[in-house]
């Protein structure tokens, strides 16, 4: 068993037990929870936010590489660091796509079972139908970083299946470093308000018999952009060792070896 449905097992565990030990102690959990969770939250975002803008310095560590490998070539060391960091945000973004793929087994299970519902025995529930977006949302976003890693996303290719090994780095390169990565900091900058007024008022459906965790949806939305940011720092990586004329990590090509 992969660490991925190790972990995935492990969550729905945790929240099995929760849900019981909320149902025998008559909804005391609950209640404590959902008195402390938002002042919780408040202060994790803020220190993640910290934490955050500390270490984008550190996002240009590629583009330097690639510029001084480029000419110098790299020393030992810092290729060795290059390809470390690879491996580890490799991991990540394949171990939670691999949590992920689940949601999309799910999803054709609930979409049938809705179908059924309604036009067989008439019977609607909105908590299944809002499942349904939950389990959307969750596959695209969590999995858009595996999808990179793999190379999975459209391209539009004019030009770059005709480039050079070292064109296609430099494409790869300021790809990363114009438009992912600046695009995905405005996502994070611009969902703050967005995600954190859902967490203030632990935002719920508006129907009355909707699922409560709005606010848990909404937070996939800066979990996407961060791991789309460390991906994209593994690809400026990749190339930069390519332009410092190494060999670098393969994608894409065994799940398994790049698990965490």
């Amino acid at each position: 068993m992969k660490l991925a449905d190790r972990l995935l097992l492990a969550v729905i565990a945790v929240t099995a037990l929760l849900l019981a030990a909320d149902a025998f102690s008559q909804g005391a959990i609950g209640a404590v929870l959902t008195d402390h969770i938002s002042a919780v939250a408040a202060i994790t975002g803020r220190v993640l936010g910290y934490l955050g803008w500390a270490l984008s310095p550190f996002l240009l560590i590629a583009l330097v590489c690639a510029i001084y490998g480029r000419f110098k070539g790299l020393p030992a060391p810092v290729s060795r660091l290059l390809r470390r960091l690879i491996a580890l945000f490799d991991a990540i973004s394949v171990t939670v796509g691999d949590m992920v793929r689940w949601a999309a087994l799910a999803l054709v299970l609930v979409t049938g079972l809705i179908v059924v519902q309604r036009y067989v025995f008439g019977v609607s529930l909105t908590k299944l139908q809002e499942s349904v977006i939950y389990l959307h949302a969750i596959l695209f976003l969590l999995s858009s970083a595996a999808t990179l890693y793999n190379g999975g996303h459209v391209r539009v290719d004019i030009v770059y299946s005709k480039l050079s090994d070292h064109g296609k780095a430099w494409t790869d390169l300021f790809g990363v470093y114009l438009a992912l990565i600046p695009m995905c900091w405005l996502i994070l900058i611009t969902a703050e308000s967005y995600v954190g007024g859902a967490w203030r008022i632990l935002e719920r459906s508006r129907e009355s018999d909707g699922l409560p965790l709005v606010f848990l949806l909404k937070t996939a939305i800066p979990v996407f952009a961060v791991m789309m940011i460390g991906q994209g720092f593994a690809l400026a990586s990749r190339a930069a060792l390519t332009l410092s004329g190494e060999t670098p990590p393969p994608v894409g090509c065994d799940n398994a070896e790049h698990e965490l």
